[in-house]
């Protein structure tokens, strides 16, 4: 069995992420093929991991690739996570990781409906709401938002409550519809920061619907896609990434005719089969990634980049803050101060070259948002400690 180091990790890492210099991309397009899809839970950070992979990349081309050409398509998938995909991998991802939340999220959905005593067929009364929806997109073709259809349709204006006490109500009809393919989230019609979406038809922002494909060719074309972007990965990080099963992920692995190899782990990874020789490394380099940033989010077992670092840089649930990187590795995390400069903090030594990559990083990234302040529901331990520490100084100046 071929045997692939920790440093080949993340010598991979760098080049098909495209962190390395040498490695960027040309487009927010290439961007989101080198990463497979990119995080769109917080829409800020599309914006960000484009700003790390292409060089003078602005907030009017990602907005080009969403909203102009379409090219990139945000969709609910795995793990019941907003992701933005190419275009072409919108059908393998709706017919497997999509249509897989659809039907746990039916379940839930219409269960909560009858509890609630809003009808005594959950089901029935999704199809009807589901219908209403899509009967009013069909004379809107420019989209909708969530509060307009509320207003628009009044049998959708529901409060729901669900376990854990939970509300719901017209938007999660809404993210269903985006579940099967029905509709997308269209136009923004907030900041670049926000979402704020016009719910419309899939037919028409894409020009037509999404073909339907078997939900077994469509897992096996995402992980395919997954292991030229983070392979070698193990069973264990495809089982997670893609919310799916052991048996799904062993089939498309045999599907792909992905080959094991061992890490430094002692865990087997796997590998595509025409993609074994080793990568070079690297020239050095740093990147300052923002919060959810797909390279940080990619792998389950994270050991290889994340060293020591996980209790202060992931929260309670699991979700990475911003990080800092050197050479394949994460060693800090960033923070913007009360000014809107960019602060790198670190969490270990780095050399006095690394410190100032990262320090220029730091002021490209705060040159390129102008001002703008990067809000995020997901402070890891270690950005609330550096937020705190630029509180300080704050202080310590002006006192």
């Amino acid at each position: 069995m071929r045997h692939v180091t920790d440093q080949q990790r993340r010598a991979r890492l760098a080049l098909r992420h495209a962190l390395a210099p040498a490695a960027r991309v040309d487009s927010p397009e290439a961007a989101t093929r080198a990463m497979t899809a990119l995080h769109s839970t917080e829409p800020a950070t599309v914006y960000l991991s484009c700003w790390a992979r292409v060089p003078a990349v602005t907030i009017a081309e990602v907005d080009r690739a969403l909203y102009d050409d379409r090219s990139l398509v945000k969709q609910l998938a795995m793990r019941r996570t907003l992701f933005v995909f190419p275009r072409d991998l919108l059908p393998a991802v709706v017919s497997s990781a999509s249509a897989r939340v659809a039907a746990a999220e039916r379940a839930r959905m219409a269960k909560d409906i009858v509890a609630a005593g809003i009808a005594k067929d959950g089901d029935r009364w999704l199809d009807g709401a589901r219908s209403e929806v899509l009967a009013r997109l069909e004379v809107e073709p420019q989209g909708r938002t969530a509060r307009e259809l509320r207003t628009e349709e009044p049998a959708l204006d529901v409060t729901v409550p669900g376990p854990g006490g939970q509300i719901w109500g017209t938007s999660r009809v809404l993210l269903h519809l985006g579940l099967t393919g029905d509709v997308v989230r269209g136009a923004n019609t907030s900041h670049w920061r926000t979402s704020r979406p016009r719910w419309t038809r899939t037919r028409d922002w894409l020009g037509t619907d999404i073909p339907p494909l078997d939900a077994r060719e469509g897992y096996r074309e995402i992980v395919r896609r997954w292991l030229y972007s983070f392979g070698p990965g193990t069973e264990a990080d495809l089982v997670w990434w893609l919310g799916a099963t052991k048996t799904i992920v062993r089939t498309a692995l045999a599907e792909v005719g992905a080959v094991s190899v061992s890490l430094d782990s002692g865990d087997t990874g796997w590998l595509l089969p025409d993609d074994l020789d080793e990568v070079a490394d690297p020239d050095p380099w740093v990147a300052l990634l923002p919060v959810l940033d797909p390279t940080v989010m990619g792998w389950q077992q994270r050991d290889f980049y994340l060293g020591p670092h996980k209790a202060p840089l992931f929260d309670a649930w699991g979700n990475a803050g911003t990080t800092a990187w050197a050479n394949g590795r994460i060693v800090g995390c960033w923070v913007q101060d009360a000014d809107a400069a960019v602060r790198v903090f670190l969490l270990e030594p780095v050399s006095e070259s690394e410190r100032q990559a990262l320090d220029a990083e730091a002021e490209r990234l705060t040159g390129w948002l102008a001002g703008e302040r990067v809000g995020t529901g997901y402070t890891s331990p270690a950005m609330k400690d550096a937020l705190l520490n630029v509180s300080r100084r704050v202080h310590d100046i002006t006192s």
